[in-house]
């Protein structure tokens, strides 16, 4: 840091200039302040995206600056230590602030998978190395967790059928339905997503399997496995979720390969990444049957292609990467950088580092 930034007999900076470069409603931009008074935050609402809806960081598409406008965004960017999103949500700016900018120290990411929007910048190794990226991870955790519970309930008991039945008036003879307490669900990725899945999961009584690089366990989770040995412990289990990263060991981790294993009528949830699951492979995979439903909020694609099968299959509920869409959202992400600034400024580590080999 800037040497004039910082406090007598210490390391790091008695105050942190933040340059604002997403959409930030006023009030949570005096939450931030508020909350850690040591941040300078630059703000300058008319240089960014008017917001569409709540958490809208990318803000309205049609949005343009004048040239002047530009300027002055781009020279306020040069002047922070840290941001408070991408700029733009876009690689391209991020390059071009992180090679412009030598005094910038910090970027934090809206998204729990910021990850792969640093990877996208293609920052050379001096600048990964310099600068300190964070994500949101654990702000999504509840919502995508109950979108995942949403998706077990409706493939145990049977929801396409139940409207089909119903937008045909047809009452069919009795048939059963399965309970979650007699399912045994493999959770894909114990991060902050899966512990909030594996909590909320716990009530209902199924038993949980869950995937792990540490190989840690977990409270409520009875076995832990490797995300390699997917293939051999699927055809256990009754129902998949995938909370994973999009990097490139998890692209097509949920491949052909691990469905062929699967026993017949297992249940897909998707909260993770898109890029996790082989859709050629699940598509046939739903076509025969070995799964039985699958609730998608996210997708190889988004958006998802008009002319996609997945819209239209009779087994998948399609979700426009939306679960994690709260009205809160916002407050806690910056509560979450709040956090992270009073850490940066008392020596400490910061929370949700990215990793920038694997970029998650």
């Amino acid at each position: 840091m800037d040497q004039q930034a910082a406090a007598p007999g210490t390391s790091h900076p008695a105050r942190l200039r933040v340059a604002v470069a997403t959409p930030l409603p006023e009030e949570l931009a005096d939450r931030i302040t508020t909350a850690e008074p040591r941040v300078e935050l630059l703000y300058r609402p008319e240089l960014l995206s008017p917001q569409r809806f709540p958490a809208d960081f990318g803000g309205d598409p049609a949005f343009r600056r004048t040239p002047e406008q530009q300027r002055q965004f781009e020279r306020l960017l040069d002047s922070a230590e840290a941001l408070y999103g991408i700029p733009d949500v876009s690689p391209d700016a991020l390059r071009r602030t992180a090679t412009a900018n030598p005094s910038l120290r910090w970027v934090h990411t809206m998204a729990a998978g910021g990850g792969a929007a640093i990877k996208a910048a293609q920052l050379p190794a001096e600048l990964l190395q310099r600068i300190v990226f964070t994500t949101s991870a654990g702000v999504h955790g509840a919502s995508l967790a109950e979108f995942a519970v949403l998706g077990l309930l409706a493939g145990a008991k049977g929801l396409p059928r139940l409207q089909a039945d119903q937008r045909a008036h047809r009452w069919p003879e009795r048939y059963l339905m399965r309970q979650l307490s007699d399912l045994t669900v493999l959770v894909a990725g114990l991060g902050g997503i899966g512990t909030a899945v594996v909590e909320r999961l716990r009530p209902f009584g199924c038993r949980i399997v869950g995937t792990s690089r540490s190989g840690h366990g977990l409270d409520g989770v009875d076995r832990v496995v490797a995300p390699d040995e997917l293939a051999d412990v699927v055809g256990e289990v009754d129902a998949v979720v995938s909370t994973l990263p999009g990097t490139d060991a998890t692209r097509n981790l949920i491949s052909a390969n691990v469905f062929a294993a699967m026993k017949a009528g297992t249940i897909l949830v998707n909260v993770g990444r898109g890029s996790v699951v082989d859709e050629a492979a699940l598509l046939a995979a739903l076509d025969d049957g070995t799964v039985g439903f699958a609730a998608l909020d996210v997708f190889a694609t988004e958006p998802l292609p008009v002319g996609n099968p997945l819209w239209e299959h009779p087994r998948v509920l399609v979700s426009p990467h939306t679960a994690a869409l709260t009205a809160t959202e916002e407050q806690r992400i910056a509560a979450v950088f709040a956090r992270n600034a009073s850490a940066l400024l008392d020596g400490q580590p910061l929370r949700n580092r990215v990793n920038t080999v694997d970029f998650y």
